[in-house]
């Protein structure tokens, strides 16, 4: 509009360029990186691309959260063999912590059964999300992990909008259609001006482990091309691997090697603000 500083913060106009306002975490926090972990579609492993880059970041010594945003199909607890209930008080939750001190919230560590089902439309689903963000203590904190929900529905448009990201971090799979997937997420966080830190290739091979040759089971990778073809200036391919599964399913994430992500992770370990 005319006249406009594009300081909306300090403006009550309504106008079509106004830029949503970031949401402050609560007072008690001091958050440094920001960093969503997402996906185009669900099933990819982007759960557990969240766990090993936080699992990463814990072992180099940043003091590290995770922020289940994925409300209605939460796992990061399970992988890291939480099952602690939050506790909290008016206005405040307190996350709880995994056996190597990475603090963490998610929608099952506010059910009393963790199968319980959340049964909600998409604003509560994204006004949850957003409380993990506002409601949450979370003390001092280097770098936090979004893992997000698949797609770009309203817990995306919300936490890409309203929270002061430093990056997003793609998960996809070998699969053909994924370009068109990618190439989805690629133009939300360009419209919302989110930089795009990272791909992650999940599923991109299984090495025999008689013959130690690797076997390209869903096609062969795809990562480099679409990092090239659309600009994101990393990538890391992750195998197919029954003993990361079985951590997984156990509940020890903490003791899996996080070497796959390495290179992703270099593009965000930009120390503290």
């Amino acid at each position: 509009m005319a006249n406009c500083n594009n300081d909306c913060a300090a403006c009550n106009a309504d106008c079509k360029d106004r830029k949503p306002q970031k949401k402050a975490p609560h007072p008690k926090s001091k958050i440094g990186r920001v960093i969503a972990v997402a996906s185009g579609k669900g099933g990819v492993g982007k759960s557990l691309v969240t766990s090993l880059l936080a699992v990463r970041a814990r072992a180099m010594g940043y003091r590290v959260a995770i922020l289940d945003a994925d409300i209605t199909g939460p796992s990061i607890p399970r992988a890291f063999g939480v099952h602690d209930l939050a506790t909290g008080t008016d206005g405040e939750i307190y996350p709880v912590t995994s056996a190597s001190g990475i603090k963490m919230i998610s929608m099952n560590n506010l059910l009393e059964h963790e199968d319980d089902p959340v049964v909600w439309r998409g604003a509560l689903i994204a006004g949850a999300a957003m409380q993990f963000w506002t409601d949450v203590v979370w003390d001092e904190t280097d770098i936090m992990f979004i893992d997000m929900p698949p797609g770009t529905g309203d817990v995306p448009l919300s936490v890409y909008q309203s929270l002061p990201l430093d990056g997003i971090v793609f998960v996809s799979t070998p699969q053909e259609l994924v370009e068109m997937i990618v190439k989805k997420a690629v133009n939300m966080a360009g419209l919302l001006q989110v930089p795009i830190l990272g791909l992650v290739e999940n599923m991109s091979y299984f090495t025999c482990p008689d013959c130690g040759k690797r076997h390209a089971l869903f096609g062969e990778s795809k990562a480099d091309a679409l990092a090239q073809k659309y600009g994101i200036p990393a990538t890391a391919r992750l195998p197919i691997d029954p003993a990361l599964a079985a951590l997984v399913d156990g509940g020890k994430i903490e003791e899996a090697n996080t070497d796959g992500v390495g290179e992703v992770f270099r593009q965000i370990s930009f120390g503290k603000k």
